[in-house]
């Protein structure tokens, strides 16, 4: 719910003509570029969207997410895999609307319609910021679209947190270039999917403040996490996650968010999820300004996310996508019975910034 090189960008300009896909050499993966159409956002902190269209008859995998973004242009950019577009006009193939979900509504000035990111079931697929290099999945693992899945479409929102350049006549096409590769090859065994933590809240003013969630697992599944990444906005300095299990708890990953906003490698490979295992995450805030700060969509305000991003054998597919807890002060984890007692390793470990 992150309402997220210029060498990369002149490569993005030339193959996004007419959105064609084009021939990868690796592995007859084929390349799906994501890219805005020649926008014009002309405000501050605008979410735009737009759909692409997944194989009806056809299943898809994602091995594979190039940025063909610079943090100069575009805060952060997310990829939602959805049912339904939430805005769509039959005859205008690469329709743009206004989709973030926590913002007020479009002004009478802005050129695009307002609108929800997906209609019916959504799930976040991939998301980038601060000039994350691009992600190659491991060998055998792609997200799975189109034919048998709930991935009709997938949807493209871009942040712009700011709107100069385009105000003096510039034009945007941002976005992500997808590898694919078709089902029928039989070469992915293994169903990507990804799971966000994260906080609502507000953090008092001149204060440090710890943004917590957690959420039991109650499905049926055995998840092998491999990646992780973090995000917040400024005022972020910390961010960790964690698994419970048992009593006993286990680092996922740990970074600063200030740093790009990559999916980071989850170095303990042991790491497996299962039914009734607990994950939670915390975020290490600190604001340095005379008013309180909560969580928002633009710049000025803060958000606390975890993204575990994990694979499963076989065809499951994780049910609950989304563990958000309401934030501070109304949650911590010393008052979820989940959590019980925080051992005081762990404690100073996902405090500790230095």
């Amino acid at each position: 719910m992150e309402l997220i090189a210029s060498h990369i960008v002149s490569i993005g300009i030339l193959i996004s003509i007419g959105y064609n896909v084009s021939s990868s050499p690796n592995l007859g993966w084929k390349q799906f570029p994501m890219l805005m159409p020649n926008v014009q956002p002309n405000k501050k902190d605008s979410y735009l969207c737009t759909a692409f269209k997944m194989p009806r008859y056809e299943t898809e995998y994602i091995v594979e997410f190039i940025p063909n973004a610079t943090m100069a242009t575009a805060h952060h950019i997310l990829i939602y895999g959805c049912q339904l577009p939430g805005y769509y006009e039959r005859d205008t193939p690469r329709a743009v609307w206004e989709c973030g979900e926590m913002a007020g509504g479009v002004d009478g000035n802005s050129p695009y319609k307002r609108a929800a990111v997906c209609k019916g079931v959504q799930s976040i697929i991939y998301a980038w910021a601060m000039d994350a290099p691009k992600l190659v999945l491991p060998e055998k693992v792609g997200f799975k679209v189109g034919k048998e899945t709930e991935i009709s479409f997938l949807i493209l929102q871009v942040h712009y947190a700011h709107v100069d350049r385009f105000l003096n006549g510039d034009y945007d096409q941002s976005g992500i270039i997808l590898s694919m590769v078709p089902g029928i090859t039989k070469t992915v065994t293994k169903r990507a999917g990804v799971l966000l933590l994260g906080t609502l809240g507000h953090i008092q003013a001149r204060s440090t403040e710890h943004m917590e969630t957690s959420c039991r697992i109650n499905q049926p599944i055995v998840m092998h996490p491999f990646a992780f990444r973090t995000h917040t906005h400024k005022l972020g300095k910390l961010v960790t996650g964690w698994l419970i299990k048992d009593g006993e708890w286990k680092l996922i990953g740990k970074r600063d968010p200030q740093k790009p906003q990559m999916f980071y490698p989850i170095k303990n490979d042991s790491i497996v999820i299962k039914q009734n295992d607990v994950v939670a995450a915390r975020c290490t805030m600190e604001n340095y300004l005379s008013h309180p700060v909560s969580v928002g969509p633009t710049g000025d305000d803060e958000m606390c996310n975890f993204y575990i991003m994990f694979w499963v054998d076989g065809d499951d597919d994780l049910e609950q996508k989304y563990c958000f807890s309401s934030g501070p002060p109304t949650y911590y984890w010393s008052q979820d019975p989940l959590i019980g007692k925080v051992p005081l390793s762990i404690d100073k470990k996902a405090s500790n910034i230095n």
